[in-house]
């Protein structure tokens, strides 16, 4: 079982950073044109969904990986901090501003400032995913491509 969510984890991760990168370029093409349509808001939508299921999948992961020991020592061994502590905690803080922004976003009533609010929030995001991945070239968190 935990080898399948891990497989689904990390496969899914690609299409979460492409909807991410897409809600981004999206709203920086859109924000001359005036106008927030239906289309914007789906795809911002569907990233967050996609962001929350990432979240859920990797709470059931947090649960039954042995990456995850809360044993004596486990801040200073690099590999039980990352996917005990920096990981989780980050991925909770990108999920969550992805979260605000695309709230801000809806509330605003100018289509720029929905756009530009999108824009902010899920950059922000992004970077702080990009951080918490735990890439392959980070060989001592054993990390993988897919």
């Amino acid at each position: 079982m935990y080898n399948a969510l891990q497989h689904t984890h990390s496969g899914l991760r690609w299409v979460a950073l492409i909807l991410l990168i897409a809600a981004i370029f999206n709203a920086i093409a859109s924000k001359s044109k005036g106008e927030y349509l239906k289309k914007d808001k789906m795809l911002n939508l569907f990233a967050m969904i996609l962001l929350h299921t990432q979240l859920l999948i990797g709470l059931a992961m947090y649960f039954q990986s042995s990456k995850v020991q809360f044993t004596q020592g486990w801040m200073k061994d690099a590999m039980l901090r990352f996917y005990g502590m920096e990981h989780f905690l980050m991925m909770v803080i990108a999920i969550v501003l992805v979260t605000i922004g695309r709230k801000k976003a809806e509330k605003a009533v100018a289509p720029i400032v929905k756009h530009q609010k999108i824009v902010v929030w899920y950059t922000i995001a992004l970077l702080i995913i990009l951080a918490a991945i735990p890439w392959p070239f980070r060989a001592a968190l054993g990390g993988q491509w897919f």
